[in-house]
């Protein structure tokens, strides 16, 4: 999809891979609106970018539909929707300790505001025969986050749900890409840029938003920012049992080396 003059939507954009796709699709020449729970983040990005802001649970639907008719009183139809918002919370003990509370938040945040998003939009993109969804899931919807059971599991519905999405409406002139990045220096996991130099597999927000960007020009489905997740996921399917003992070997060093699963020192086993 060519992006000047297009009207674009980011959620979670107040800050890490939202605010920098944000920037990348307002630097394309797309009018930007900025959405996220902290309105003030929000506000920030969208006067950095001169885009406009909004305040917004995307784990509500409704909340979601007032981020769209917002947008598209201010600036027209909307053309891209990035479904970037999300969470992570770990887990207190094993696989199914998570409270129910959380995997609740977790399908509603990297689930539903994925569908809730599209059942909004789809209709005028399909008599438009014209739109596009960048859905941003996580290397976890193709593999597995060590210690989070709740966010590998929405992330692979996350994936899914976008497959969906692509097979059924390519026809109607909608594109859609599915971002599955692996660690990223952000917020999200404690981390800066500065975190990220000299450190191989840590890829930086702006790094993964060129790459979205691109992806959304060239109407690519799946966006791999991090190469090594590309091999991760064949090896996965040629043998899964192998690649699941190669797991348990991986968590079982996370474990002697760090004592606990902490995702801000993953990276340094990827």
């Amino acid at each position: 999809m060519e992006i000047v003059g297009k009207t674009a939507i980011v959620t979670g954009g107040g800050s890490g891979i939202g605010a920098a796709i944000a920037r990348q699709l307002a630097k394309a020449g797309a009018q930007v609106v900025v959405s996220d729970r902290n309105g003030d983040a929000a506000e920030t990005v969208a006067a950095e970018i001169s885009g406009s802001s909004f305040s917004c649970d995307v784990g509500r639907e409704d909340e979601i539909k007032t981020l769209i008719q917002f947008a598209q009183t201010a600036h027209g139809p909307v053309d891209i929707f990035v479904s970037n918002a999300g969470l992570g919370r770990g887990e207190p003990d094993h696989a199914a300790s998570a409270s129910d509370a959380d995997w609740d938040l977790n399908w509603r945040v990297h689930v539903m505001a994925h569908v809730w998003a599209a059942r909004a939009l789809l209709p005028d993109m399909i008599a438009r025969k014209s739109g596009y969804f960048l859905n941003v899931a996580s290397a976890a919807g193709l593999l597995n986050q060590i210690g989070d059971a709740a966010y590998s599991a929405t992330k692979h519905a996350a994936v899914s749900f976008a497959e969906s999405l692509a097979i059924t409406h390519g026809a109607d002139g909608i594109g859609v890409s599915v971002l599955c990045p692996q660690y990223v220096a952000t917020p999200l996991i404690g981390m800066s840029d500065e975190d990220a130099t000299g450190a191989p597999s840590l890829k930086t927000a702006e790094d993964v938003a060129q790459i979205s960007i691109d992806a959304i020009k060239s109407d690519r489905f799946l966006v791999l920012s991090h190469p090594q997740v590309k091999q991760y996921t064949q090896a996965r399917a040629v043998d899964h049992d192998q690649w699941i003992t190669g797991m348990q070997a991986l968590r079982s060093k996370v474990l002697d080396v760090f004592g606990e699963v902490d995702i801000t020192k993953m990276h340094k086993f990827t």
